[in-house]
């Protein structure tokens, strides 16, 4: 596959799994709460110290995000965009946050799509110390108690990345982050397969270099921003498989939708997903 080149040493461990008990995470984001501070409160409600939720509806004015964009420099291999603050806000259609902390203070990484009253769906990462909740916005996921997600510095990418953290233990979950130029698809079977889930769903946002859909779409753009819409590994009779139903924004902010071909979608940046077993 192709490689992204990043600015450090390449580290020899190319995933982080932690198994885990996953327990539902449900709320509502109320009018006039930070984004980021709703969503701690949530997750502090549930007794849960990492993992994700779905977003459906709801909306943020004022609202900030960022598109991913090429690296004006070789300090890393991509980069953000300046910061999109439409006047209308942002009225969530779906997206994905990954929960964890950063510094030992909540912290979380948001993908999805939103109405900016521009006309046309926008895509992005939201800013959540910069996003105010104007409209409820219920949220619903799985979380740990015990394992989470930490936001620590990366020397590989030169980027604070969150890192799937904790003691493996028996559970029904697992806290995956995968690193760059691995495959997505392999290496979530890999871990399956390693950790004994036979049958699960697939939560989970990050980057790809050049994403490929299996109808042969290639988006030829090496900075992206991914959101899984639909995510399975099951197992067949040539082992576990897992499908991977993605929307991905580039950096002219146009989205795509489709599935994720097997073994030709290396990640660009960092992949973060929670694998809920059934």
């Amino acid at each position: 596959m192709r490689q992204l080149v990043h600015p450090g040493a390449i580290v020899p461990v190319r995933h982080e799994a932690v198994r885990t008990e996953l327990k539902p995470v449900d709320g509502v984001l109320q009018k006039g709460e930070v984004f980021l501070a709703g969503m701690a409160r949530v997750f502090a409600e549930a007794g849960c110290r990492g993992g994700f939720v779905n977003i459906e509806g709801g909306a943020c004015d004022p609202f900030r995000y960022v598109l991913p964009a090429f690296s004006p420099d070789n300090d890393h291999a991509a980069w953000y965009s300046a910061t999109f603050a439409p006047d209308a806000g942002g009225r969530f259609q779906a997206a994905t946050a990954i929960f964890g902390e950063r510094d030992g203070a909540p912290f979380l990484h948001c993908h999805g799509i939103w109405d900016t009253g521009e006309g046309a769906l926008r895509m992005g990462h939201v800013l959540p110390f910069d996003s105010i909740v104007s409209e409820p916005i219920r949220v619903s996921g799985y979380g740990s108690k015990t394992a989470t997600f930490d936001s620590i510095p990366d020397p590989e990418t030169n980027f604070t990345l969150f890192s799937a953290k904790g003691e493996s233990e028996p559970g029904n979950g697992i806290l995956l982050r995968i690193r760059p130029n691995e495959d997505v698809a392999a290496v979530i079977e890999a871990v399956c397969g390693d950790l004994g889930i036979q049958h699960a769903r697939i939560f989970g946002i990050g980057s790809i270099n050049e994403p490929v859909f299996e109808d042969g779409r290639r988006v030829v753009c090496l900075a992206t921003e991914i959101v899984i819409e639909n995510g399975v590994v099951e197992k067949t009779a040539d082992g576990l498989r897992a499908t991977l139903d993605a929307a991905v924004v580039d950096t002219d902010g146009a989205i795509y939708h489709g599935r994720l071909v097997r073994g030709d979608n290396p990640v660009g940046v960092t992949f973060e997903l929670v694998i809920v077993g059934q």
